[in-house]
Order: C-alpha cells, then structure tokens, then sequence
C-alpha cells in the first residue's frame, strides 16, 4: 500500500516499476527523471520528518536533504529493493542525526541526580543517554509503509521490543 497515488498509478502502473525506470532514466544522464520521484514521495517524506522532527523548517530541510543525498548516491540504489524503502531509511538516518546534533543535556531526574560520586554521576548520564537513544531507535514513523505490512503489526512489533529492551536495561534499574 503506498501512502500517496498520483495518476500513473491510478491508471494501473505499478509504481516500483515507474520508480525502476526514473532511476535507469538519471543513471543514464536524464537528472529530470529524478522530479517525479520528488514530487511522489515529498509529501509522505516530509510527513514522517515533521512527526520526527516536530519543526516545519527542520523537516522541509531533512526532506530536502534526504533528497538530495538519494540523488547523489543514486548508483548505490539496489533495484531488487523499493525506492520508498531505500529513501525512507536516508530520510530517517538524517532526522536522527539533526536530534543528535540538535539535543542539549537535559537536567537528570531528582532520583537520579542523588549520586555520591562522580563515577555515579558519569553512570546516570550514561543510563539516561542510553534509554533516550534505545527510546528514539524505536519512534519510527510510516514503518509499515516502508516493510509493506499493516500499522498492527507495527505497533505489536514495537511493543514486543519495547518489552524485551525493558528486560534488556533491567540491570540500570534504580
């Protein structure tokens, strides 16, 4: 199921062999035939960036910069695989490296900030370092969208993992 239609699809081509043969079309020297892959995808990409990003300038530009980064590593693109999936997972990797590089400490919580030393300051930061990136390693968006399966199976994927790494982060229990 895809998340946006336009008219070649309504009229019965499948849209991974419309995405194929755009991407033969640049690789051959043709860079217009990258503009309907753009303009396919720009909406449901830039979705997935606002929910990650949460700013309108932040997500336009991880949308654009996604972009162009797929455009230029276009030769690196395996045609066995779905284009949405391929830029999806480029899209994703930037936003997580904009909160990354964007992301302040944030003060620790009271209980954990009862440490008496610094190694048990040091270990704090580290367990609350550790549970955000676990924490954003798992908020993906349009995740069914990009394997192809249904958002319930989504959801009951994550909250299986969301499980298993609570069992898995039992030892920094406080």
């Amino acid at each position: 199921m895809y998340l946006h239609k336009d008219r070649k699809e309504d009229r019965g081509q499948d849209p991974d062999q419309d995405d194929a043969a755009q991407i033969a079309r640049c690789l051959a020297g043709e860079p217009e035939a990258f503009e309907p892959l753009v303009k396919r995808y720009q909406k449901p990409l830039f979705n997935v960036a606002l929910r990650l990003l949460g700013r309108y300038d932040e997500a336009s530009d991880a949308t654009q910069n996604a972009f162009v980064k797929a455009y230029v590593h276009l030769d690196s693109f395996d045609p066995s695989q779905r284009f949405f999936g391929w830029i999806y997972r480029i899209l994703k990797n930037e936003c997580l490296n904009r909160l990354r590089s964007a992301r302040t400490m944030e003060p620790l919580p009271p209980h954990l900030m009862a440490a008496s030393g610094p190694a048990d300051a040091l270990e704090n930061i580290e367990r609350h370092t550790a549970l955000r990136n676990a924490l954003m390693a798992l908020s993906t968006d349009e995740i069914g969208a990009a394997l192809g399966i249904q958002a319930k199976t989504v959801k009951s994927r994550l909250f299986s993992a969301r499980q298993r790494l609570a069992e898995m982060l039992s030892d920094w229990a406080v």
